[in-house]
Formats: structure tokens, C-alpha cells, sequence
């Protein structure tokens, strides 16, 4: 009992000795001893790369969830070590909306089949979409929420401990300016080398943990490569999936199938052409023999010749030099000088005109 009351009793002693450093140190009337610069600017880094971490971390929160009640509910499921709930994205919700007023009207309609095949298109890019936001999280915000919560936590310890360590030197070195007995000077003077000692170790722990930021920063480039090819994936999907409803959609009557013509005076139109597939983004697609295909053009091409040429989809004319075409009727096809690589040119009788390559089969 006499040992803890004398341990305690030199804890309040050395808190206060700290607490008056530190006050005298604010009032001006007592040395500090500064860090390095190097010291110093490892712990600036360090605190800059903690605060751009928590800023990212939360704008991509936001970009994967925009929904705060829903942020805040998988929040405190997270907390509660609990399984969210799975729910219905905004276009799975879309894609079910459709599907089920398709199957309403009639899916032998060409509006209700239309509407049935938006709608799994919409619950296809849902299904992208939630790949993308778990690939996210796993890949990206774990990370950065563990290096908040593991190693920045780490050197915050330290730095405070650090911290303490300054401040029982200085107030150490205070005492050893005002001892003016001999003996009193030397326990000083034995107690500033054990508080510089302790000072010097305090500073080269903190030091090598400021050091592992540089690692940090790699690991996070790594994350950041994985988020933005999970982004690449999810973007291409969603692409994929709108060029391949397209296709389906031109296969309706045109009266179905473009709402972007419309009158204006005079009883001319203006036609908006359908976004051509031959970009250069990744398939998400197999299998569709589109590198056979894509031959047989080439040696059309090379050739300078003409083939027979199986329509795909219905395609409407956007100008005076295009051909529209109708679906599974077959049209001459050749290549002219200059034209560009995603058209040839197309025949049909006396009909002449441009003709996209993606609407089109070669026939042996």
C-alpha cells in the first residue's frame, strides 16, 4: 500500500512538472526544445495524407452510395458487426418498373417487348453496378479506412508520447538552470541524460513510423490503379449492355424505334444517328464471333471487290447519303477508297448508300 501511494504520489509529481513546462512554455518564460526538420516534415505529411484520405474516402461514399439515410443505416449496421440488408438498386427498381408494365401491356406488343427488354437491360447494369461499389469497397475504401483506423492511430500514439517525452526534458534542463547546490545539479544533470536518452528513442520510433507513410502512399496507388479499373469494367458493361438493347430495339418497327426524329417547319426532319458499336471499349461479351467477322471486312476492304451482305437490324438513313435498311433482307456491299473503316457502301436495286458494318452479316 506504501509503494502505490509513493508511485502515485511521483505521477501527480511528474504531471505537474509537465503541466507547468508546458503552461510556461505557452506564457513564453521557458525553453522548448524543436524538433528536427526533417521530424517536422514527416509529421506535416502525415497529417496532410490522414486528411485527403478521410476527404477521399468520404466523396467516394457518396459517389457509390449519393443516398445519406442509407449511408447512415450501413453504418450503423458496420458498427453493430451486423449484415446490411440487401436491397434493390435505383435501376434494378427501374428494370423491375419496366418488366412488369411490359408484361401488362402485352410482351406480344411492340411496346411491351420493348419495355421487357429495357427493363433486364436496366436490371443488367444494376447487377454491374453492385459489382462495382462491393470491387470499390474492398479494394479501395478498406484501405484507406485501415490505414485511418490501424496505422495513422499508431502514429498519433506515439506522437503524443513523444510529445511528453519534449516536455520532461525541458522541464529537466529548468532544473538543472535553477539547482544551485552541487548535489542538487548532479541528480539534475543525471536526470537530464535519462530524459534526452529517452527523448532520442521517442524521436526515432515516432521518426521510422512518419517514415512508413512513403509505403502508405504506394499501397494507395495500388488501391487507386484497382478503383479506377473496377470503374473501366463497370463503365464498359454499362456500354456494352445499351449498344447490345439498341440492336434489339432496331428491330422494331420504325415507328417504335426513334423518338429523336422530329417536324419542324416546312415538313423537313432531323434524324439523330445511332451511336455506332465499333468504339474502342472492352467487351464484356464472349463468344459472338465478332473477330471472324471483323476479318471478312478486312479482306472486303483489302480486296476492293463486292459481297453479299445479310442486314442485321432495321437502320434508318440519318442523311440523302445513307441507305436505310430492313432487317434479313440481303444488299450488294463494297468498299470505297476513303470511306471510313465503320461503313461500306450499299446496293439494293437502283438504291445506293452508305451502310454501317455493325448492322450487317457476310454471306459466303
Amino acid at each position: 500500500m506504501d509503494f502505490n501511494v509513493k508511485r502515485l504520489a511521483a505521477d501527480a509529481g511528474t504531471f505537474l512538472s509537465r503541466a507547468v513546462q508546458f503552461t510556461e512554455e505557452k506564457l513564453g518564460q521557458a525553453e522548448k526544445t524543436e524538433l528536427d526538420a526533417h521530424l517536422e516534415n514527416l509529421l506535416v505529411r502525415a497529417e496532410n495524407t490522414k486528411q485527403w484520405t478521410e476527404r477521399i474516402m468520404k466523396q467516394t461514399e457518396v459517389l457509390l452510395q449519393p443516398n445519406p439515410n442509407v449511408r447512415l443505416e450501413e453504418f450503423v449496421y458496420e458498427k453493430l458487426e451486423k449484415k446490411v440488408p440487401t436491397r434493390m438498386n435505383n435501376h434494378e427498381l427501374l428494370g423491375q418498373s419496366m418488366i412488369e408494365s411490359g408484361n401488362e401491356f402485352g410482351p406480344g406488343t411492340a411496346y411491351g417487348n420493348a419495355l421487357i427488354k429495357c427493363g433486364e437491360t436496366e436490371k443488367q447494369i444494376g447487377g454491374a453496378e453492385r459489382e462495382f461499389i462491393q470491387s470499390a469497397a474492398i479494394n479501395f475504401l478498406t484501405p484507406f479506412r485501415n490505414f485511418l483506423e490501424g496505422d495513422f492511430k499508431t502514429i498519433l500514439k506515439e506522437r503524443k508520447l513523444l510529445q511528453v517525452k519534449r516536455l520532461d526534458l525541458d522541464a529537466a534542463k529548468t532544473r538543472l538552470k535553477k539547482a544551485r547546490m552541487a548535489d542538487a545539479r548532479a541528480v539534475a544533470e543525471q536526470e537530464l541524460r535519462m530524459t534526452q536518452s529517452e527523448f532520442d528513442r521517442q524521436a526515432e520510433i515516432t521518426r521510422l513510423l512518419l517514415e512508413g507513410v512513403s509505403s502508405t502512399h504506394a499501397h494507395h496507388l495500388r488501391c487507386l490503379n484497382d478503383f479506377v479499373e473496377a470503374q473501366t469494367t463497370y463503365y464498359a458493361q454499362c456500354y456494352q449492355y445499351m449498344v447490345d438493347l439498341q440492336k434489339q430495339l432496331g428491330s422494331f418497327p420504325s415507328s417504335f424505334t426513334n423518338n429523336n426524329q422530329s417536324s419542324v417547319s416546312g415538313g423537313a426532319s432531323i434524324s439523330v444517328p445511332t451511336i455506332p458499336v465499333s468504339a474502342s471499349l472492352p467487351s464484356v461479351s464472349a463468344g459472338r464471333g465478332s473477330s471472324a467477322a471483323s476479318g471478312g471486312f478486312s479482306e472486303l476492304r483489302i480486296s476492293n471487290g463486292s459481297r453479299k451482305a445479310r442486314v442485321l437490324y432495321d437502320y434508318d438513313a440519318a442523311s440523302s447519303s445513307e441507305l436505310s435498311l430492313l432487317a434479313d433482307e440481303v444488299i450488294t456491299v463494297s468498299s470505297v477508297p476513303g470511306m471510313d473503316s465503320d461503313w461500306l457502301m450499299g446496293e439494293r436495286g437502283n438504291q445506293k448508300g452508305k451502310v454501317p458494318i455493325t448492322y450487317l452479316e457476310l454471306l459466303n
